[in-house]
C-alpha cells in the first residue's frame, strides 16, 4: 500500500452531493474537507491533467459543470471519481484528498489566477474552438 503508514488520516466517509456538486471527505483525525466536483476535476492526480512532470500541468478550461457519475473505490488507499466529461484514470490517494483540503484554498486560487492569465474560463460554453491541426487555418487548400 503506497505511502500509508498506519498513523496517516484515513476517510470514515465519502458522500456526493449531486445538486451541490460536492465531495464531502471526513477523515478520522477529525478533519472535513468539501471538494466541488470541478475543483476534483482540476486537480485530477492523473498524467492526462498533471503531465509527466513539473511544468508539464495541463490547464482544464471550462468545467464549471462537470459531475461526478460514480466513485469507484481503488483497493482501501484510494478512490476513482468517474466524471461526466468522461475523465476516470485520477486515482486520488487519501493521503493526496488530505492534502487537497489542507491547501483547497491556495490551490484554488492558483488555478484561477491561471486561467486568468491564459484567457481561459470554468464556463464550458466560452472556450475557444480548438485549433485546427496541419497548422493552416482551414480554408485554403
Amino acid at each position: 500500500m503506497a505511502g500509508l503508514r498506519k498513523d496517516d488520516p484515513v476517510p470514515t466517509e465519502i458522500k456526493l452531493h449531486q445538486r451541490s456538486r460536492i465531495m464531502e471527505v471526513s477523515f478520522n483525525d477529525g478533519r472535513h474537507f468539501e471538494f466541488s466536483f470541478e475543483f476534483l476535476r482540476v486537480f485530477s492526480p492523473s498524467a492526462e491533467v498533471r503531465g509527466h512532470g513539473v511544468g508539464q500541468e495541463v490547464l482544464q478550461l471550462g468545467k464549471r459543470e462537470v459531475d461526478i457519475t460514480r466513485v469507484e473505490p481503488v483497493g482501501n488507499y484510494a478512490i476513482k471519481p468517474v466524471f461526466s466529461d468522461g475523465h476516470d484514470s485520477g486515482l486520488y490517494s487519501w493521503d493526496y484528498l488530505y492534502e487537497l483540503g489542507e491547501n483547497h484554498d491556495d490551490l484554488w486560487q492558483t488555478y484561477l489566477l491561471r486561467l486568468t492569465e491564459a484567457g481561459g474560463s470554468r464556463d464550458p460554453e466560452q472556450q475557444p474552438a480548438p485549433a485546427p491541426k496541419g497548422g493552416n487555418c482551414g480554408h485554403h487548400h
